[in-house]
């Protein structure tokens, strides 16, 4: 009997992950140093678990809020009144059990069987795979890669517009390019919407990891009016190193919390309160942390830029927003065998270009979110595999 004859086409046709491959087959080797994911190596600071634990021995274990509990949203309120300098109220924001359930949510509300949505690429793969479960059609729209760093055409984007065409997902600062979109392109962005009467998912977690000194990445919020057709992603796992707890929050005209409601009912019924407690205590407490590790990746990132320019073969866009170096290697155009090579060759694990859609082949991805001296020594050992020549070839 072949089991798989009655499963929907969407649950056939979503796409294995590149990245978890390249995961799975170095996890475990000893001396690995794990640069695949895009997560630090610091475990979630003290005062957020100790919010969570006292909220369990308190009892707070059983259901709750479907939007999330009132108190975590009333810090998201303050959160983004102290981030972008406007009162932000907290009916606009919906608690839900990671960043990627607010991807999913967004694009269910928005797009379906038929509608396309228009997705910059070289992009996080996880875009794509939602937009094709929720019966969508992700069109691409191929960014460049220049002197500057990595440019999103404008006119190429709204020619990419059809009378199919639902959404756009804009990434800024972006995983894995780094492109940050300027105040400006924001605007430019949000005319092809607005003119067109589509909807943007905006996902801007990497928002506060810039480095030219700026507090923050330019935002949808800066060029934007409240009632917008703009969907907002966000996560607790990058800013306060809370990747494994899987907690996010997804921001929204208060017009539509019902249908947001209905939907976190219907998946997940609801974040834990006690992870909520800590999420509070992330926002509220959080941002010297914050800081601490913006200026580490940092400083990680001019090493192994540095590094690995040194070796004569990577070609890379200069250091944007995130915390990502995304590369190539003369004389080698396929990065999925690339990437297993070095973990075997250099065991340091790297994303494979491959992974993250149209224009991204060539290239391999660097998290360098991570303390320097594992950064300092994945450097030395991608050089020493690199060297100024081809890889040597196995069999």
């Amino acid at each position: 009997m072949n089991l798989a004859e009655g499963l929907t086409p969407q649950a056939l046709e979503a796409p294995p992950s590149g990245i978890v491959e390249v995961m799975n087959y170095g996890r475990g080797r000893p001396g690995m140093i794990p640069l695949w994911a895009g997560e630090g190596d610091r475990p979630t600071p003290d005062f957020i678990m100790d919010a969570a634990i006292a909220s369990m021995r308190a009892g707070e274990t059983f259901y709750t809020w479907q939007r999330g509990i009132p108190d975590l949203r009333e810090a998201l309120a303050r959160y983004h009144a102290r981030l972008y300098g406007v009162p932000v109220p907290m009916e606009r924001f919906f608690v839900t059990g990671s960043g990627m359930q607010s991807v999913q949510i967004a694009i269910r509300m928005i797009a379906g069987t038929g509608d396309e949505v228009l997705v910059p690429t070289p992009a996080w793969p996880n875009f794509a795979a939602a937009i094709g479960i929720a019966g969508a059609v992700t069109v691409p729209v191929a960014m460049t890669l220049e002197p500057s760093g990595w440019q999103l055409d404008i006119d190429r984007l709204a020619a990419a517009v059809t009378p199919r065409t639902r959404a756009i997902v804009i990434n800024s600062p972006a995983n894995p390019t780094g492109w940050t979109a300027t105040r400006d392109e924001l605007a430019a962005i949000l005319a092809i919407a607005r003119r067109h009467g589509l909807w943007i998912v905006a996902d801007e977690i990497y928002g506060r990891f810039v480095y030219d000194g700026s507090p923050r990445a330019a935002s949808f919020r800066d060029v934007a009016d409240p009632d917008e057709r703009i969907l907002y992603i966000q996560t607790f796992s990058k800013n306060w190193a809370m990747t494994g707890w899987r907690i996010g929050w997804l921001e929204a005209p208060p017009a539509l919390g019902d249908v947001i409601e209905n939907l976190i009912q219907y998946s997940t019924s609801g974040v834990a309160a006690f992870m909520q407690r800590g999420a509070i205590a992330a926002l509220d407490q959080g941002d010297a942390f914050i800081d601490e590790q913006i200026e580490a990746a940092r400083r990680s990132g001019q090493v192994v830029s540095e590094g690995l320019a040194a070796t004569g073969r990577v070609r890379f866009a200069p250091m944007g927003g995130a915390f990502y170096l995304f590369f190539r290697v003369d004389g080698e155009t396929d990065t999925r065998r690339l990437a297993l090579r070095l973990v075997d060759e250099a065991n340091v694990g790297l994303a494979p270009g491959t992974a993250f859609g149209p224009g991204g082949e060539a290239y391999l991805r660097l998290c360098y979110g991570r303390r320097e001296a594992d950064i300092a020594e994945a450097t030395r050992r991608l050089q020493a595999v690199l060297g100024s020549s081809p890889l040597r070839r196995t069999a």
